[in-house]
């Protein structure tokens, strides 16, 4: 077996096996037997690919590494944890679609790719699928991860608000920066843009969470209330959506009228399935939002600005620069928990687009510091 060989394997082997202990960590944390129990067979499944390149490095003379989590699913194993299994799903997809392309290039792999695109598929669909592996629809609602919306999104929003603080403060000081860097300008004009931003997406926030809290509660008690009119009309509705999603229709119809049988229950369905809401957290806190909207922004914010308490001229510049470089290749390596992408180019990609609108504002206040002077 040359190198080359040996290396395509071992790394398929690695990656089967991560993905292998994201399943396994999920089903324990998942609180519903059923949808764990799917977990639990995607990892037997995972398992049984690893061991398929564990056979054929063993075939040609090679011994098989002691397994470590690589440190991608070490984070991700901290954040499903922390956050929820929720929150780790789309990494998962990601991971499972990216060993279908790869699996589709190697003829050792045959049959492996069709498992993988599964996983994928599952992972995706399963909320909209009725019934696999024998769960039905209203508890598959769980694995979109709808009533647990602070999953994956609220870390995407974390480091979306860390860089629009990071990039427009950046490009705020670079731009005050080139027209004069006299005196505190530089500094003032960056608190003032830390401020000014942090607070402006505070209240954008709190203004969109507090909006989707009152639009979900008029929702639900319209729902409510065609739940006590119009009983038979809203059996029909929950019924067509468990059709929709593959139940035959007599089935359909007695799962929707047990449901309807205790109105507390069929308001809390009708909610999830028809609105897509979950009653319990109604969007979650407008306060919670705010503040954690503020500040992520600032701490994104304070890193171009950070240079400038110290020093001063052109030496506060390249020092905010190659700070604030660092801090847009972290958060753009942090994207890729979730796209999958390389670190690399995720992380040069974010620091390319910061510094190229730094330079813009930076060449455009150097244009109007020379207008004034002039």
């Amino acid at each position: 077996m040359d190198a080359k060989t040996k290396q395509r394997y071992l790394d398929n082997w690695f990656d089967e096996r991560n993905t292998a202990s994201l399943y396994h960590l999920v089903a324990e944390l998942e609180k519903d037997p059923r949808i764990s129990e799917v977990y639990t067979r995607m990892e037997k499944i995972e398992l049984h690919h690893a061991r398929h390149w564990e056979e054929l490095l063993t075939e040609g003379g090679e011994e098989i590494p002691v397994f470590q989590q690589s440190t991608r699913t070490s984070i991700l194993a901290w954040l499903a944890r922390r956050f929820g299994a929720a929150m780790i799903l789309p990494s998962l997809q990601t991971m499972e679609q990216s060993g279908v392309k790869s699996y589709n290039m190697q003829p050792e792999a045959k049959g492996l790719g069709g498992d993988e695109a599964g996983h994928a598929n599952i992972i995706s669909h399963l909320s909209r699928t009725t019934i696999r592996g024998g769960i039905e629809g209203s508890a598959l609602a769980q694995i979109e991860g709808r009533h647990r919306a602070t999953g994956g999104n609220a870390l995407r929003a974390a480091v979306l608000g860390a860089n629009d603080g990071m990039v427009s403060n950046l490009s705020l000081v670079m731009g005050v920066a080139g027209a004069t860097l006299e005196g505190n300008a530089v500094l003032i004009a960056g608190i003032a843009g830390l401020l000014a931003g942090a607070i402006s997406m505070s209240l954008g926030e709190w203004l969109s969470v507090q909006s989707s809290r009152e639009l979900y509660e008029n929702q639900i008690a319209i729902e409510t209330m065609e739940i006590d009119r119009f009983p038979d009309e809203e059996i029909e509705e929950l019924a067509l959506i468990y059709e929709a999603r593959g139940l035959a229709a007599p089935q359909a119809k007695v799962l929707a009228t047990q449901i309807m049988e205790n109105k507390e229950s069929a308001i809390q369905t009708l909610a999830r399935e028809e609105l897509g809401i979950d009653p319990e957290e109604l969007g979650g806190s407008a306060w919670e939002a705010a503040v954690t909207s503020f500040i992520l922004f600032a701490v994104g914010a304070i890193v171009p600005l950070f240079a400038f308490i110290f020093w001063h001229g052109l030496t506060a510049v390249f020092i905010s620069i190659a700070m604030s470089t660092v801090g847009l290749f972290a958060l753009g390596a942090v994207v890729t928990l979730f796209t999958g992408q390389e670190v690399l180019k995720s992380g040069m990609r974010m620091v390319i687009f910061g510094l190229v609108a730094a330079a813009v504002t930076f060449g455009i206040g150097k244009l109007i510091g020379v207008g004034i002077s002039g």
